[in-house]
């Protein structure tokens, strides 16, 4: 799952994304509950992603020795923790752009890109994903996909990471007594994705053009799909079932 964005273009996602992530965390407040994610507050949500943004950091510059437990709880007990998270952003940031092209780091994701593009990728979507979350906290509710600022390309981008180098994994829970086959295909962008399930780990193939047929099809806008299959919002055609399927087989999670 190579990513086919420049890591410039993930650097502006992962800005733009901060930018959205404290408008609505200072928005909803720090004490508000955050519907995507009902074990957490928006104060809980920021140390989260506060700590993410340090571990990447540190990997990237090689520094083996960042306990995230503890930097998790500094950001709770912040004075200011959106503060905080920005300067962890800022941070974040200027490690990736001073690494060098041939970066030795590590990678945990099937198929990746090389290092530097595969941490400014993983964090773009990972701050694209929890700045959604604010923006729920914000709303009291999932979003819509035209409520949030996500980019086609953007979308389909995490779509790939997504099914190409998370599900795709040994350690999934992405599995089926009997195989079939999910497809995937936004109507906004060239790209489709065909998921092949079964008792083994997930085969995905990307292709251009008219999609594949599946036992399970999914479409809808690059977004709408982006929200959907992050467990983040219900994209057209996604019934109960397999909404409640996906989302207990494949979360991510940070453990």
């Amino acid at each position: 799952m190579p990513t086919e964005l420049t890591m410039a273009r993930h650097l502006d996602g992962l800005r733009t994304a901060m930018i959205a992530f404290v408008r609505y965390a200072d928005r909803a407040g720090l004490a508000a509950a955050v519907p995507t994610c009902p074990e957490w507050t928006v104060r809980e949500l920021v140390a989260h992603q506060g700590m993410v943004h340090r571990w990447a950091a540190a990997l990237v510059r090689g520094e083996q020795d960042v306990d995230p437990d503890a930097v998790e709880a500094t950001g709770r007990a912040e004075p200011d923790p959106l503060e905080w998270l920005r300067d962890g952003a800022v941070d974040l940031a200027a490690a990736l752009t001073r690494a060098p092209a041939d970066l030795r780091a590590p990678v945990f994701l099937h198929d990746a890109p090389p290092a530097r593009e595969f941490w400014a990728r993983r964090q773009c979507h990972e701050t694209t994903v929890h700045a959604v979350d604010a923006l729920a906290a914000a709303l009291g509710r999932y979003p819509s996909a035209e409520e949030t600022w996500i980019e086609a390309d953007l979308a389909a981008d995490g779509i790939d990471e997504l099914l190409g180098g998370f599900v795709t994994r040994p350690r999934s829970r992405l599995r089926c007594e009997e195989d079939a086959v999910l497809v995937v295909d936004p109507d906004d962008v060239a790209d489709w994705w065909r998921v092949e399930l079964g008792p083994r780990p997930a085969v995905t193939t990307r292709g251009r053009g008219v999609a594949d047929e599946g036992d399970w099809e999914l479409d809808g806008s690059a977004v709408e799909l982006y929200l959907a299959l992050w467990n983040r919002g219900r994209g057209p055609g996604v019934g109960p079932d397999l909404e409640t399927a996906w989302r207990e087989r494949a979360a991510v999670t940070w453990s």
